[in-house]
């Protein structure tokens, strides 16, 4: 146990050194990614490698540092450090119940799976990628390694909200944060101030970079905004992904039942709520995946081959709908 946790130091050590050479690299002006003492960070970064059912902390937690990267200017500094994360991810993938060791494949489907058409995206529009999926499909996971293989920047809830913390602590201060959600939207809920805040957020992103988007109905946002992009619904067999929930969290049939019961429940009712639309229904969408019949890796390239052979058919259907709303 000893010797674990000392791999698991030595390995947060890095985390943390990385996120301040990244930090000086960029002249990022919201700050490093983790602030306050160095012991503390790594202190709580041992926590996320040691907690494998807080695997997505951690996958956001990196995915923030490697948004900085891909922003430094310099080629060759960009390089090197991006060698640096991609190496702190292979050893993490290594480490046994990472995110992203437990795989969502079902070999019976996976034999039954086709070769399906890909994509090209032009140089003119910025490739976005928005991913919506079901609780216990590796939606999420498959999202973050698509963002790693395109070297795009990767942004679920806590990244974004993370961006939005940061930009209310250099606006307002510490104190301002509290109320900036109020005082910006007109005394909406809490839920509403947020979701308007991420949505603005999402444009404002979509508009200037590559990126790929984890879920806030962003498709719908998106959509409105009249801002190219692709949606993608990844789901897998409601057994499959029990199954899958078992395996990642450790835990038994019935509490994985009644998670992933709760957590299906609790994404229709907020796709609904924002957008009028079903949650998961197919029309809604440019691509539903399987994750079962291709596990994350060919999932991955699944989409990546749809990236570059049908980019034209899907920016045309985006021009047709962008004129008649």
């Amino acid at each position: 146990m000893n010797n674990k946790h000392e791999e698991y130091v030595k390995l947060a050590t890095r985390i943390y050194e990385l996120d301040a050479k990244v930090y000086k690299a960029s002249g990022s002006g919201l700050g490093s990614t983790l602030s306050g003492s160095k012991n503390q960070n790594i202190e709580n970064l041992v926590i996320l490698i040691m907690s494998s059912p807080q695997g997505h902390l951690l996958r956001s937690q990196l995915a923030l540092i490697g948004n900085m990267a891909k922003s430094i200017r310099n080629k060759q500094v960009r390089d090197n450090l991006l060698g640096e994360y991609n190496d702190i991810l292979d050893e993490i993938a290594s480490l046994p119940k990472s995110f992203g060791s437990v795989d969502i494949v079902d070999k019976d489907l996976a034999d039954l799976n086709s070769s399906i058409l890909s994509k090209n995206f032009s140089e003119e529009d910025h490739l976005v990628i928005c991913i919506s999926r079901s609780h216990g499909s590796a939606g999420t996971d498959i999202g973050f390694e698509l963002a790693e293989a395109l070297r795009i920047n990767y942004y679920d809830e806590e990244v974004l909200n993370r961006l939005l913390s940061q930009r209310d602590a250099q606006e307002f201060g510490a104190e301002g944060t509290k109320v900036s959600d109020f005082s910006r939207y007109h005394g909406l809920s809490k839920a509403d101030a947020l979701f308007f805040r991420q949505s603005a957020l999402i444009c404002e992103l979509a508009k200037k970079e590559d990126m790929i988007v984890i879920g806030r109905c962003a498709d719908v946002v998106l959509t409105g905004q009249h801002i190219p992009h692709i949606s993608i619904y990844i789901t897998a067999p409601f057994a499959i992904r029990v199954r899958h929930m078992m395996e990642v969290k450790n835990i038994e049939l019935k509490q994985a039942i009644n998670m992933i019961r709760k957590m299906d429940h609790k994404h229709q009712n907020y796709y609904h709520a924002y957008t009028g639309r079903r949650w998961g229904d197919a029309s809604n969408y440019d691509l539903c995946i399987n994750s079962a019949c291709y596990g994350i890796e060919e999932s991955v390239e699944l989409i990546e081959r749809l990236i570059n052979r049908q980019g034209k058919i899907i920016r045309h259907k985006r021009e047709v709908l962008s004129k008649q709303e």
